[in-house]
This record gives C-alpha cells, structure tokens and sequence, in this order.
C-alpha cells in the first residue's frame, strides 16, 4: 500500500488517497448516489467507479493534473484552458440529468440571509457587502437550464498538456445555471476567463454572459464565506473569496 493522504476532512465529509483510488465518505448518502449518477450521464471525461459501499464511494484517480489551486497562479497553458471551456461546453449542451433547478427566489433567500450574517459578524466592510450583493442580483436572471457540474472548482478539472483527463467530485451536478460552472472554476483566477471562453465560445456558438458570470462570483463568494469559515477554511486568504469580492469593488456599478 502507498501512503494515505487526507485530501479534505470536515463534519460533512471526507476524501481520502490510497495510491491510486480516492475514498469518499460523506454522511449523506445522496451525494454519493447523485454524482454516481452524473459520472454516467456526463458526456466528458470522468473517474472511473470502482466500488460504493455506503457511505464510502471509491473512485480511481484521473491522470494529468490540476488546472490549478485558489489562491495561486494556473500553471496551466491557454490551451488547456480552451479545451476545458470546449468540454464544458459539452457538458452543458447534453440533455439535462434528472432532478430540479434551484428556484431563484429560493437562491435569493440564502443570498440575503448569507449578507446578513457578514453584516452582521463585520467580517468585511459593509460597502462591500452592499456592492457585491448589488452585482450578484444580476445572476439572478431568468435564464433556461442546462446540464451543470454545480460545483465546478478549478482543482476539480484535470488535463494532460492540452487535453482535459477528468473532471471530479460531481456529487453537485444538477440543471442550473451554466455560467456559475464557468464563475466557479475562474473564480480568483479572472485572467483566465478569456482563455476558457476561447474554447466554451468556439464554433459559432452563443456567446457566454460575461456579466452574468461577474455576478457569480460575486454571489458564490458572499454566500460561502460563512461555511468556509465555520469548517477550518480561509476566505480571506490570498486570492480567495474576499480578495474577489474586494475585486468587484472596481468593477462599475450594475
């Protein structure tokens, strides 16, 4: 047996390395059932299922590498970039998985309640607080569902050189919104979105909501700063969730 590593441990979850298979422990036992399901439904490159013993859920380890991490810098090429906006892209045109698309007035609610706490506790400056909400109503836009990733983080991609190996942890995947899939992964790293939608814009095809996807990280980094903090995390680390919306401050009003 190769070492073990803790690749992420929480009250909810907890992934482990074990040479090449990760274990996934989650204490609720749909994630597992949802991103099983995802992984056959995706038309993109995913991980192998190697065996689910609820609550642990095994999966073989993709080659290449990350695309990156927050907070630093991708090593990786504007090529790799442009392939994984064409994958996504994919992703996004398939036919939708099962289950339902968060309302937006239910997104709305958490929004608001998500502020208020930061509000409240001063974690940021209220200015930003008020700006940054202010931006994120503009992803709540009418707008028709497609097949998304749900939590499309950038250490959830992988590529090889130029080509996308995998794509992980889908246990979020659901319709909804593509543009927060393309906020999410460029999220911290803004001096890549062009080198994303090059590939995700490729052929003829609409154009990504460029604003739309502004309004996502805004809204994605308001309401995750309070579970980032309350489970060991660091949002104000550099070129995390509060350097992107300390960001948005220089960004013109919506």
């Amino acid at each position: 047996m190769d070492e073990i590593e803790v690749v992420v441990a929480h009250s909810e979850r907890a992934t482990l390395r074990v040479g090449d298979v990760f274990l996934k422990v989650d204490t609720d036992p749909a994630h597992a059932a949802v991103e099983i399901r995802g992984m056959q439904l995706a038309p993109v490159p995913t991980p192998p299922v190697l065996w689910h013993r609820p609550p642990v859920l095994a999966i073989a380890r993709v080659p290449g590498r990350a695309l990156g991490v927050l907070g630093e810098p991708s090593p990786a090429t504007a090529g790799a970039w442009h392939a994984a906006g064409r994958v996504i892209r994919r992703l996004h045109e398939a036919p939708l998985p099962p289950g339902t698309r968060r309302p937006a007035a239910e997104l709305r609610a958490e929004l608001d309640r998500e502020c208020d706490w930061l509000l409240k506790t001063a974690v940021v400056p209220a200015e930003m607080v008020h700006r940054n909400r202010a931006i994120a109503e503009q992803a709540l836009r009418p707008v028709a569902p497609a097949f998304i990733h749900g939590d499309l983080q950038i250490t959830h991609v992988f590529v090889d050189g130029d080509e996308v190996t995998g794509i992980i942890d889908w246990s979020e995947a659901a319709p909804g919104d593509p543009m927060m899939d393309l906020a999410v992964l460029t999220l911290g790293h803004e001096e890549r979105l062009e080198d994303l939608l090059a590939g995700y814009d490729a052929d003829g095809r609409q154009p990504a909501d460029r604003t739309a996807i502004r309004a996502w990280w805004s809204l994605r980094s308001l309401t995750a700063a309070r579970w980032l903090l309350e489970h060991g995390f660091d949002p104000d680390a550099p070129g995390c969730e509060f350097d992107v919306l300390r960001a948005r401050m220089d960004d013109p009003a919506p």
